[in-house]
């Protein structure tokens, strides 16, 4: 054969072997395609392409390995014992860093620690904030705290100003409490919030259970008696517990403390026992109570202010300003892992085996913290059915919602921190007559990086509430009057009523999955006719002020109006001060 022949004949021969295994490949005879996608673990964005963004599927990754990983920018995190951070959980792998996990992928070396004492937590901040300064090397410190209770949390202010420094927020939020935390109660609460008048609540004081039930008594207009030392027959009375176990305890136990007797804010001398008739606590508190006597049940929980409490992270400005690039790699890390858990269960079971291992309870397993991440209900000693755990991940769309930088715009957290910061100084003005303003902690200058960085690109969806049109409340959480005030005759509002009308917003925020009945009322000046429309309108117009304020926390269908016109009054109309009393808008909470 010639040569020319010899390369005709090599041509074909190789035209066939590339054309036939080919083939032989696409057939999938011999190469299986991969079940699901892989995902590269430093990044948000999902391998997914195309599709509808709302419904999104986020892959499977690989779940992170066993071995240290012992690579990266060094940093601990000191968590109370709480499933809101089941992403840090698989984020990290372990209770150190491990290869494979989203944070190694990210160049973060983690050490995570237990740590339920708030003051230790303050304590540690500023022992760190002046390591920092003798050693710039020296690991960060993070520590995570309920959203609501930053604003006591930043008493510690003042201690890290000595050291050089302040405090800084960590602008990403790994999850939060959805039912987990809660105030349990007697049955007869649920009916008759006027039930709670003279009773007692355990709590740790000062922190977000107790605001709980701080606002379920403000949302239903009952008095609070802010001394822990003395009892109010005619209020709300609190116990104070070191922490939210030993609260459920102090009901387990019933050990009656001695207090004295005041009425109207006035020392009768008189002693009296009391015992805890309710706690406010989270898991295990409320599991506890269920197993060991039962008797309670959930008068309102984070499941009803489903805004109130998210984890928060907050760490020194001295560490967050020399360290903005691990900043981002962290916040891309817990956002890839939120993802994972929100998404798959063998994940989640992960982050939860995780969470058993940090935590340390020796009766707890993953097992255990994985069924009241979810949430559960069960009988408890008396055989009431309770609802026990209940906690959400976040993903990074939802931290945009969370912060305002969604298309809905509203800053959610700054409305919860304004809310509890206001509702806890002017409970305990003693021990915070103050407290640090959020934009001198909060800076969204990285999570508007990121944000920029993934701009239309594939990521998953943020959790959103929907509320069906024309879908009465069936159970009532709460009801108050508010002194919003219209201009004479008519439907719009006075340069007044926008302080009361802010206070609303912020106050209905936090309750984000409660929808909202908008009772409008008049007196009996004029005709019965054009009172009822007035009423109608009235309570309209701020329906229209809510929604304009902010489209997404209140979406379509959450607000319904009712009118009374002069039905129903609350004072006598046979004075100026009556007739104020009766031209007014009540706001019904419920599910």
């Amino acid at each position: 054969m010639t040569t020319r022949g010899k390369i005709v004949l090599g041509a074909i021969v190789f035209a066939l072997l590339y054309f036939g295994i080919n083939k032989l490949i696409a057939s999938n005879k011999i190469f299986q395609k991969a079940d699901t996608q892989s995902v590269l673990l430093s990044s948000i964005e999902l391998p997914a392409a195309g599709g509808n963004r709302a419904t999104l599927v986020v892959p499977l990754a690989p779940l992170p390995g066993t071995a240290p990983a012992e690579n990266g920018t060094p940093v601990v995190w000191e968590v109370m014992a709480w499933n809101s951070q089941m992403a840090g959980m698989l984020a990290n792998g372990g209770p150190r860093t491990t290869m494979g996990s989203a944070l190694a992928a990210n160049k973060i070396d983690m050490q995570i620690t237990r740590q339920d004492d708030v003051s230790k937590m303050q304590a540690d901040l500023v022992k760190n904030a002046l390591d920092l300064q003798a050693n710039p090397e020296t690991p960060g410190l993070i520590v995570s705290i309920m959203g609501d209770g930053l604003p006591a949390f930043s008493a510690v202010q003042s201690q890290l100003e000595k050291a050089g420094t302040s405090l800084q927020i960590i602008p990403y939020s790994v999850g939060k409490s959805f039912g987990e935390d809660k105030l349990m109660g007697p049955k007869e609460w649920l009916d008759n919030p006027k039930a709670a008048l003279g009773k007692t609540i355990a709590c740790y004081l000062r922190d977000g259970d107790q605001n709980i039930a701080l606002k379920w008594c403000a949302d239903n207009g009952l008095k609070v008696n802010p001394d822990e030392t003395t009892y109010d027959p005619e209020a709300v009375n609190f116990m104070s517990a070191s922490d939210f176990l030993v609260a459920a305890e102090k009901y387990i136990v019933g050990k009656p403390e001695s207090r004295t007797k005041v009425v109207s804010g006035h020392s009768t001398g008189v002693k009296v026992d009391v015992v805890a008739d309710a706690v406010a606590t989270w898991t295990p508190g409320d599991v506890n109570i269920a197993k060991q006597k039962g008797g309670l049940v959930n008068i309102v929980s984070t499941k009803d202010y489903s805004n109130q409490m998210p984890n928060i992270m907050v760490t020194t400005k001295r560490w967050y300003d020399a360290h903005q690039p691990a900043v981002l790699n962290l916040m891309t890390a817990f956002a890839v892992a939120g993802d994972q858990v929100k998404s798959h269960p063998e994940a989640l079971t992960r982050a939860a085996d995780i969470s058993a291992q940090v935590y340390g309870d020796q009766d707890k397993p993953g097992a255990y913290w994985l069924k009241y991440y979810k949430g559960t209900s069960e009988a408890d000693r008396t055989g009431q059915v309770v609802e026990l755990g209940g906690s959400k991940a976040f993903n990074f769309n939802d931290n945009l919602t969370l912060f305002g930088l969604d298309n809905g715009g509203t800053n959610i957290y700054a409305a919860v921190y304004k809310t509890f910061g206001d509702v806890q100084s002017h409970l305990y003005p003693k021990e915070l007559p103050s407290y640090v303003p959020l934009a001198n902690m909060l800076d969204l200058s990285l999570l508007r990086k990121l944000q920029a960085q993934y701009k239309g690109k594939n990521l998953a969806p943020a959790e959103t509430q929907q509320f069906a049109a024309d879908d009465e409340i069936r159970r009532s959480v709460s009801k108050r009057a508010w002194n919003i005030e219209f201009n004479t005759g008519q439907s719009t509002f006075t340069p007044a009523a926008q302080r009361e009308l802010n206070q609303l917003f912020n106050d209905l925020v936090v309750a984000g999955r409660l929808k909202i009945a908008v009772h409008g009322y008049t007196d009996n000046t004029g005709n019965p006719t054009a009172n009822q429309q007035l009423s109608e309108t009235r309570a309209e117009a701020v329906d229209h002020w809510l929604e304009a304020k902010s489209t997404s926390a209140f979406p379509q269908g959450r607000v319904q109006v009712y009118a009374h016109g002069a039905a129903e009054p609350v004072a006598s109309n046979a004075t100026e001060a009556g007739k104020a009393q009766n031209r007014r808008v009540e706001v019904v909470l419920g599910n």
